[in-house]
């Protein structure tokens, strides 16, 4: 009896301590979504419950959608990018040994443990001394540079249980290198390429310091166009536009949670 009023307790502070983590995971979500509906430009009570700031944003804040747009097509050419440059990286790396190999797979932790402004500047200093002025190129550059290790990492894990018999088997019933690469490596590596992908694309557009330093006059993306209006005039337009991101992070997320399943399923059936 003893012992089983003890598994109960503990499994009740087990539910209370993961309560408390979720509370302190997606309270300032909860409290965004709630200030979007806030009647009073000032972002500290609230004062009552209305939908205008929707109709703001899509009326009157061109200058939010076109910053949301510049991160989107930044995210998504760095990701694609970063992601081509580091399966080529991470495949020769495991595959071929030379020279500085142990030297370059020690180099690709820098990246992840230095101050992202340390970065910032690094890319600043490089391409003022080439001469290079600083537009969108400059900007995806800096990207694609800063996610590339993140992907090598992220497939090097994927890439170390991967069964070179299978391969081995590709080439003895014909296949020549190219075809067993596109055709049965890439295949077997695509969910460590997602899940590189999918981290590049929420660096890339998260980031503010490196974006911050290599964008050009006429490159606003949503993280410096936000952090702009902190400093001087930030209303709750921002937080509809912060929502609305949400929600489709959410919807997107479910689709393919949805369609994993179903993948899942038709493979148990055919099975």
């Amino acid at each position: 009896m003893g012992k089983r009023r003890k598994r109960e307790g503990m499994k009740l502070w087990q539910i209370v301590m993961l309560c408390l983590v979720y509370l302190f995971l997606y309270l300032p979500i909860v409290v965004v979504m709630l200030f979007s509906f806030n009647k009073s430009e000032l972002n500290v009570n609230f004062t009552g419950f209305t939908t205008n700031w929707y109709r703001v944003l899509f009326e009157q804040r061109k200058d939010l959608w076109d910053a949301l747009w510049t991160s989107l097509e930044l995210g998504g050419i760095s990701t694609v990018l970063s992601c081509i440059i580091g399966t080529a990286a991470t495949i020769g790396m495991h595959r071929y040994n030379f020279r500085l190999k142990k030297f370059i797979n020690n180099i690709l932790y820098i990246p992840l443990v230095i101050p992202e402004i340390v970065i910032g500047i690094a890319f600043l200093a490089s391409l003022s001394m080439i001469g290079i002025s600083m537009s969108m190129t400059t900007l995806v550059i800096s990207h694609v540079t800063f996610c590339i290790p993140f992907v090598i990492i992220t497939l090097r894990s994927r890439i170390a249980g991967f069964d070179a018999s299978i391969e081995e088997a590709a080439m003895d019933l014909g296949a020549n290198q190219i075809h067993t690469l596109m055709r049965v490596t890439i295949p077997m590596l695509v969910p460590g390429i997602v899940a590189g992908g999918l981290l590049s694309f929420t660096l890339s557009i998260d980031d503010v310091v490196i974006s911050f330093f290599a964008a050009g006059p006429d490159q606003v993306t949503l993280p410096i166009k936000i952090y702009g209006m902190v400093r001087s005039k930030f209303t709750p337009d921002v937080y509809a536009l912060c929502t609305i991101i949400m929600i489709g992070t959410i919807v997107i997320y479910g689709g393919i949670q949805f369609l994993q399943e179903k993948m899942a399923a038709r493979r148990g059936e055919n099975i």
